[in-house]
């Protein structure tokens, strides 16, 4: 572990330690997707902490989560939601769901989460055949190479006021990188660039170090 590394770590050990009192339902998760072999991408406390603050101050109602790997970052925003409240969460892997759903389940959360399985274009396809309702708060944290699509449709289920939110989009700084050939990279490029000719949108992005390393989040807010 480099010395920034270790810095950043401990940095976010202290907000925990100060801001983010211990919660079984989400530590639970955590041991579930470890011995569950799921990969250790899960954000953070302090991001999920995040992710529920903004949710919040958005009075979400609605959420769309694209990429609920095993519903940490599931629970934290399912935990803002009000007495009526949904969150629709679409995840590729089956395995992965079902871990999900035990956690959900354990959380208390199952009654206003809803999981769906399949490829994540599928199911947003799926949804707009149904008329869904619009979201008050969208977070895109799948594929990287096609967040652009996810933009897209993240926009078709919104309304003035939805707030939509992109992880991993800084990527270590390497999406600053044109000559780059990560398919990742050249995913949260297109994203970028499709951020900047958008007129519905005012958004930015912000850099984070912690426990994760060193990325950041696209954070915008739908006008019109």
């Amino acid at each position: 572990m480099s010395n920034h590394q270790a810095l950043w770590t401990k940095v976010d050990q202290y907000v925990e330690e100060k801001l983010i009192p211990s919660d079984e339902a989400l530590d639970t998760a955590l041991a579930a997707n470890r011995e569950a072999g799921l990969p250790a991408i899960d954000v953070s406390p302090a991001q999920g902490k995040l992710l529920q603050v903004l949710a919040i101050m958005n009075r979400a109602r609605r959420i769309l989560e694209i990429g609920t790997l095993g519903g940490y970052s599931t629970i934290w925003l399912a935990g803002a939601l009000p007495a009526g409240g949904k969150l629709v969460t679409l995840e590729y892997e089956a395995h992965h769901a079902s871990v999900a759903k035990r956690n959900i389940e354990r959380a208390g959360l199952a009654d206003r989460v809803e999981i769906r399985v399949g490829l994540a274009l599928d199911q947003l396809g799926a949804l707009a055949e149904e008329e869904a309702e619009p979201f008050d708060l969208i977070f895109i944290d799948a594929d990287k190479p096609n967040n652009p699509h996810y933009l897209d449709w993240a926009l078709r289920f919104s309304r003035p006021g939805t707030v939509i939110i992109g992880d991993n989009v800084i990527r270590n700084g390497d999406m600053i990188d044109a000559n780059n050939e990560d398919v990742r990279v050249i995913g949260t490029r297109q994203f970028f660039d499709k951020l900047a000719s958008e007129p519905r949108m005012t958004c930015t992005a912000i850099q984070t170090v912690g426990s994760k390393g060193y990325d950041g989040f696209m954070i915008g807010i739908v006008d019109k």
